[in-house]
C-alpha cells in the first residue's frame, strides 16, 4: 500500500529540487540533497519561554539546518517538487546548490519568519539569493 503523503507526489525529486511540504498552518520548504535526503531549517527549541520573553524574540530564534531523511521531514503531510521561482530567476548549477547546502549542514542559523524562514534558505541555495512569497 502506498505510503500516507506520498500521494500528491508530482514526480521523483532531483539533487537541487526544492520541495514544499504543506503543512496545516504554513508550507515548510527543504532543498533535496538526492539518495532520499533534504536539508531544511527547523527552530531549536530553547525551552519554555519566559514572562519576560519580547514579540522579537518570539520571531528572531535559533534555528539548525539539519540534513534529514524527506519522509521524515514530510511526515504525512503532501509535497510536492516546486521550483517555482525558475521562472523569474536561473538556478545555480547543481554541483554547486549541493556543494553550499552540505557546507550549511548542522550550522546554527538565526531564523525569522519575516526576514529569513526555510523558504529564504533553501532558495538561497538554489539561486544565490534568498526569495519568500510567504511574506508579502
Amino acid at each position: 500500500p502506498q505510503a500516507p503523503g506520498m500521494s500528491s507526489r508530482r514526480h521523483q525529486p532531483k539533487p537541487g529540487d526544492l520541495i514544499e511540504v504543506k503543512r496545516p498552518l504554513y508550507q515548510h520548504w527543504a532543498l533535496y540533497l538526492g539518495d532520499g535526503y533534504v536539508i531544511n531549517v527547523t527552530p531549536v527549541d530553547e525551552g519554555a519561554p519566559s514572562l519576560s520573553v519580547s514579540i522579537v524574540s518570539i520571531f528572531t530564534r535559533k534555528a539548525k539546518v539539519k540534513k534529514q531523511l524527506l519522509k521524515d521531514v514530510v511526515e504525512n503531510d503532501d509535497w510536492e517538487v516546486n521550483n517555482k521561482y525558475d521562472r523569474s530567476r536561473t538556478p545555480l548549477p547543481v554541483r554547486e546548490i549541493i556543494r553550499r547546502a552540505e557546507s550549511y549542514i548542522d550550522m546554527e542559523v538565526t531564523y525569522d519568519l519575516l526576514g529569513n524562514n526555510c523558504e529564504h534558505f533553501v532558495t538561497m541555495l538554489r539561486y544565490g539569493a534568498g526569495v519568500s512569497d510567504q511574506v508579502s
